[in-house]
């Protein structure tokens, strides 16, 4: 049964943050289905593009089900609405993305929300962030996904966790978005651009 999904940027043929990737699939499948054995996305991507820029979906269970490759473009966010849900999960990048969609729904006339669970910023619907304090930038402690690029940024110190409640917002200047296919710097707001 296929339930989980890692996207993957592909640039001129190289999968980029391929170990972060492995990691987080191989951990998934330990943890939901008990399976201690690692795979290797890249015994699984004979078909990928030599040049230019894709995004990679692996679609995966016990083991590897389906690979594709497609373009990519990045969608268009300038505003975020804060809306609220303290039972959402998504720890696991799972293929049913209906409680992130079903909050997206609620975005209003913004371009994606700002989900706040338990009282903290978290993640929007399609990305991790970080919010720059006029010396660092810090991302949630306690994201819906660790996303693999928020892994690479923190291993790199580029990136450190704090727990943000919306109401601190204003002690923030700019919030990014960023995931395995948005990069690090590609999508950047003011904080007065977060609307509740």
């Amino acid at each position: 049964m296929c339930r989980f999904i890692e996207t993957i940027q592909v640039r001129d043929g190289k999968l980029q943050n391929l170990a972060h990737h492995n990691r987080r699939m191989n951990e998934t499948r330990q943890a939901v289905f008990g399976m201690v054995d690692q795979l290797d996305i890249l015994d699984y991507t004979g078909d990928c593009p030599e040049s230019g820029f894709y995004k990679c979906r692996v679609v995966y269970g016990r083991e590897v089900c389906e690979v594709v490759f497609s373009a990519y473009t990045m969608r268009t966010v300038r505003s975020l609405r804060l809306v609220g849900s303290d039972t959402i999960d998504y720890r696991y990048k799972s293929m049913d993305r209906k409680e992130l969609k079903a909050l997206y729904a609620l975005r209003g006339n913004q371009d994606d929300v700002l989900i706040v669970r338990r009282g903290l910023l978290t993640d929007t619907s399609i990305a991790n962030i970080a919010l720059f304090d006029g010396k660092d930038w810090v991302t949630p402690k306690s994201p819906l996904l660790r996303g693999t690029c928020r892994m690479a940024l923190m291993d790199k110190g580029v990136i450190k966790e704090k727990d943000i409640r919306p109401e601190e917002l204003s002690s923030y200047s700019f919030v990014r978005l960023f995931n395995a296919m948005i990069k690090w710097g590609a999508l950047e707001l003011s904080t007065g651009t977060i609307y509740e």
